[in-house]
């Protein structure tokens, strides 16, 4: 599933343990990784400061690599230009197919905006991307134990579910399914009573089919739940309970009334969870 993956870094905390987790998934997944350093150019004035700033950037970047334990040592690259932008044209310049980032960065004058760049490419890659939290926050482990698949049932949660379970299949993990019933949304209506019925009904086999999918495909073992509540809240509520170790969840899903988990849940999900959370986009026909 996953051949190259790319890291890109400010050299601050979160962006190292991203780099921790990409390489466990390529020691897993027998990958190559890359290391992408971004020279912000809004923040020189020249091509002279820009092609200094690069050099010195490749320099110090090749140095740190040398020094971490990590076998192979990953690949380093440095570009400039504006972060966002650029780690998502390097990425399909090269082929990538997993991001790792840091969900922070640097402050003051060596603040390359890797906290805000990691929602941008979250929003706009067509690949998966893990977001990786600061160790202050971030509870979850590697090699990953208990792996959570939010769903809502819709055609765009699909790669989602399929992503969780090949990595719960390759890390012999527990894969926890579970739906919310979005009972925030339904406050006042006469009729929330059948409306809530119907709803769980739906969330029911929509974990369900989730579970018979991971089963199928050589999962050992499953959980399934129901939950109601702010589906964000809800879903971090159960990451603490049931000790989740990594969040796999689609970027978009159903739209007017049947929305209720995806889509900007997975962006409040990717800010406030305290695991890593991998998003995987759903197809554009699907969109």
């Amino acid at each position: 599933m996953f051949d190259r993956i790319l890291v890109p870094t400010d050299r601050s905390d979160p962006a190292r343990r991203a780099l921790a987790q990409a390489a466990d998934l390529a020691d897993r997944y027998d990958a190559t990784v890359t290391v992408l350093h971004v020279v912000d150019t809004r923040e020189l004035d020249s091509d002279d400061e820009v092609d200094e700033h690069t050099e010195t950037a490749r320099t110090e970047l090749v140095a740190a690599l040398d020094d971490l334990d990590i076998d192979p040592t990953p690949e380093a690259a440095v570009r400039a230009g504006i972060p966002s932008e650029t780690i998502l044209d390097y990425a399909d310049e090269v082929g990538i197919d997993l991001i790792v980032m840091g969900t922070h960065g640097r402050t003051g004058v060596r603040r390359y905006l890797l906290g805000s760049v990691t929602e941008k490419v979250v929003r706009l890659s067509d690949i998966p991307v893990l977001s990786v939290h600061p160790a202050e926050v971030d509870v979850g482990s590697i090699p990953y134990e208990r792996i959570l698949v939010p769903t809502d049932g819709s055609p765009g949660a699909d790669p989602a579910v399929d992503c969780a379970t090949d990595i719960a299949t390759t890390y012999d993990a527990a894969l926890h399914a579970v739906s919310v019933v979005d009972t925030g949304a339904m406050a006042g209506d006469v009729q929330i009573g059948v409306i809530i019925d119907q709803l769980r009904e739906h969330a029911t086999d929509a974990v369900e089919s989730v579970a018979d999918a991971a089963r199928d495909a050589g999962v050992a073992e499953t959980e399934t739940d129901v939950l109601e509540g702010r589906p964000f809240d809800a879903i971090r509520t159960y990451v603490d309970e049931a000790d989740i170790d990594l969040i796999v969840m689609g970027t978009h899903g159903r739209s007017g009334l049947d929305r209720y988990l995806l889509g900007s849940v997975a962006e409040k999900t990717v800010r406030t969870a305290p695991v890593p959370v991998l998003t995987v986009r759903m197809p554009a026909s699907s969109e």
